[in-house]
């Protein structure tokens, strides 16, 4: 696993060198929508749901929060919208009725770490007990890695256990460098059939989120996209 391990740190660093993007864009488009470089690191993930159906995957991750996420939850019964998200063990433990909340309104669920982890930043049995102590509370069959990232070697066992989803669009709805309508035009820019949408119901996203994530759904209603979640 070493030697995969150390193949995979260096094709991070060729992918980021070979997307043909301008240098001055690379960074933001590298986060925002992942080059197709970028996701054959991940192979069996998922990024991107079907291309010829007009429909998107909105998810929210790092919740469950009092202060958020019944807030989300209120915004997309109001237009009959269900979406998935990735929940961090720790906040499940610590907010049990929120997540009863995102359950009983029909929502489905994905592990995201018991803590919020660097996959990268951690021994892979460290991170895969970390995992499993998350999905103690979650009992779902989807994962997504905090950040993005994961050792390969980590990546390999969480891949039989789970089906891994990752993006094809994440708002950036975090970035003290954007305000809402900023994170709104990223959705307007970078969303096309099939597209796995991001938001973060957390208190470090909330003003941002807040703003665009009702402006996003109506638009992406106005311009037909249907709204569904992973099987």
């Amino acid at each position: 696993m070493d030697s995969l391990e150390s193949k995979h740190r260096g094709f991070c660093v060729f992918a980021t060198l070979c997307t043909n993007i301008p240098f001055n864009k690379q960074k933001n488009m590298l986060i925002e929508q992942p080059p197709k470089i970028l996701r054959l690191l991940y192979p069996r993930a998922l990024w991107r749901m079907d291309k010829k159906e007009k429909a998107v995957y909105l998810t929210f991750d790092d919740g469950p929060i009092p202060e958020i996420t019944p807030w989300v939850l209120d915004l997309l019964d109001k237009y009959q919208i269900k979406a998935t998200f990735f929940m961090v063990g720790d906040n499940v433990r610590k907010h049990p009725e929120e997540f009863k909340m995102v359950v009983e309104r029909g929502h489905r669920i994905g592990n995201h770490t018991f803590n919020h982890i660097r996959g990268f930043e951690y021994l892979s049995r460290n991170y895969l007990h970390n995992t499993d102590k998350a999905n103690e509370y979650l009992h779902t069959n989807l994962f997504r890695p905090p950040h993005g990232h994961m050792r390969w070697a980590q990546y390999y066992v969480l891949k039989k256990k789970y089906q891994i989803v990752m993006w094809d669009l994440v708002t950036r709805d975090y970035s003290k460098r954007l305000n809402g309508q900023q994170v709104f035009e990223n959705v307007k820019r970078y969303v096309r059939n099939g597209s796995i949408i991001t938001f973060h119901d957390s208190l470090k996203s909330e003003k941002n989120m807040k703003y665009a994530l009702p402006r996003s759904i109506e638009w992406l209603l106005e311009q037909g996209y249907a709204f569904k979640v992973f099987e």
